[in-house]
């Protein structure tokens, strides 16, 4: 191969200079060089994003039913490291059903035990009636007790907390109403209903000696859980299937909540943005025809626009849908059965990963990948055409995930500390952290000079399990004390 230079070094052309490590042919080289300048997000227009995002955060805070919701959640402050007890946590992402007994130890800041068993959800509840999902989590959580030997009564239940990652408008802890489904569910039933409530009948059936005491997002569960061991955690965000945020608010700063009987203005609540669903209204994101395509054929159109272009969910089948165009145009992939690249959401962002992070000869990892996943085998040339590609769209998504944080940072005066950021692409992807890192300073303008980065992109600690566990623990220090606001009794 060429030694290594970079391409698109115009910085009029707003170009991202990718690494080019061989020559391509004049027709794949005019491509890749229109795909840059149709994904690659300038500094500006970085600045532009976020400065957007802050509106759009702030009429969140205004009142409910805006763009990004801006939940409020009823966790008043941080951990002090001190949080002890046994809980269940069950915990509903995307993909799997996870249920843990968490034990955290007062011995240390930190010390915990955790026991868990994941089961993957069947792919048939992602579109089926609310009863069916509810009653399988049900069954699981029964079986996890009895397996676990864990003993409750019906005067001393087991206190779970729940996470559940979607969307809810929650007027107390211990309840959440779902906005709407996102990360390709569609479940009958369930939006506009009480999720927790939803669960409580189902346990209620099976006469389960368990006591729902509070309903978390995994966002704010990562923020805890990463406060309860690091103490200069400021923002839990999610760079994975989904994305979003969670940060502490003053409640004098939350104009739907700064009247309720108990709250004073400092008093510090999270808030789970959801800003999955920042600019739906298409003011400002830099769509290309592959983003419009993936939302016309998406369960939800018109919503998650953000998340659409910039989480997991979604990277790798932007990458199919621009093969896929390619091909179409006689430029790649000639003579082959592209059959299996034409299937919807076949490729996966661990598919890109594993692209940007192959350092074999000739790309020859990459080529196996393709021959065994899409029975295509692509020549070398077309080997760089896909590297380049790859590395263009995450570029861009590892770019606009740093908007929304660095709009959380500009609102509060955030000038360090540590985001704590839980998911597949912001741990798994091998350069998403140095990519992330350098839109930050270029959007909050840090000195060229600087010896460390003033703002770092920390792992999160697990926030379904232990921070849903810290959650638990402080909601009922909190009701022990009487201070009941945000608090709905359960009998």
């Amino acid at each position: 191969m060429d030694s290594k230079h970079l391409v698109g070094r115009d910085s009029k052309r707003e170009e991202s200079q990718i690494e080019a490590l061989a020559t391509l042919p004049p027709e794949l080289e005019e491509e890749i060089g229109k795909l840059d300048k149709d994904f690659w997000v300038s500094k500006e227009k970085l600045k532009e994003i976020s400065e957007r995002f802050g509106e759009e955060l702030a009429e969140g805070l205004e009142e409910n039913g805006k763009n990004i919701p801006m939940n409020i959640t009823w966790v008043l402050g941080f951990p002090t490291g001190r949080e002890n007890g046994s809980f269940l946590t069950l915990d509903l992402g995307g993909t799997n059903l996870r249920v843990c007994w968490i034990t955290l130890k007062d011995s240390k800041r930190g010390d915990l035990d955790v026991k868990q068993h994941q089961y993957k959800l069947p792919s048939e509840l992602k579109t089926g009636e609310a009863e069916a999902l509810w009653n399988y989590i049900a069954e699981f959580l029964e079986k996890f007790i009895t397996d676990l030997d864990l003993k409750g009564t019906k005067d001393d239940p087991l206190p779970l907390g729940f996470t559940f990652s979607y969307p809810a408008t929650q007027d107390y802890i211990d309840h959440g109403i779902l906005q709407t489904w996102t990360k390709g569910f569609d479940i009958k039933g369930v939006e506009g209903e009480d999720a927790a409530q939803q669960l409580r009948d189902a346990m209620a059936k099976k006469n389960l000696p368990i006591r729902l005491v509070a309903l978390i997002n995994d966002t704010t569960g990562a923020m805890i859980a990463s406060a309860y061991h690091d103490p200069s955690t400021i923002i839990g965000a999610i760079f994975g299937t989904g994305c979003n945020a969670a940060y502490m608010e003053d409640c004098g700063s939350i104009p739907k909540v700064a009247k309720t009987a108990g709250i004073t203005p400092d008093t510090p609540m999270a808030i789970n943005c959801e800003y999955g669903a920042f600019d739906n209204a298409h003011r400002v994101l830099p769509l290309t025809k592959y983003d419009t395509a993936i939302d016309a054929e998406s369960p939800r159109p018109g919503e998650q626009a953000f998340e659409k272009m910039s989480a997991g969910l979604y990277l790798g089948e932007i990458f199919r849908q621009v093969l896929v165009d390619v091909h179409s145009r006689g430029l790649i992939f000639k003579h082959q059965d592209v059959s299996k690249l034409k299937q919807p959401y076949i490729l996966d962002t661990g598919f890109l990963s594993a692209i940007e992070d192959d350092e074999s000869e000739k790309l020859s990892k990459t080529g196996d990948a393709f021959k065994e996943t899409l029975n295509i085998a692509p020549t070398e040339p077309e080997l760089e055409f896909i590297r380049r590609l790859a590395e263009l769209i995450a570029v861009r998504g590892a770019r606009l995930c740093v908007c929304g944080v660095a709009a959380i940072c500009r609102k509060k005066r955030l000038s360090s500390g540590h985001v704590a950021a839980d998911g597949s692409v912001a741990n798994k992807h091998p350069k998403f952290k140095k990519r992330w890192a350098g839109a930050m300073a270029e959007i909050l303008e840090w000195p060229e000079d600087r010896e460390e980065d003033p703002i770092v992109l920390t792992s999160a600690e697990d926030g379904s399990g232990v921070g849903a566990a810290v959650i638990v623990a402080m909601t009922l220090e909190r009701a022990k004390r009487g201070k009941m606001v945000g608090i709905k009794e359960q009998g």
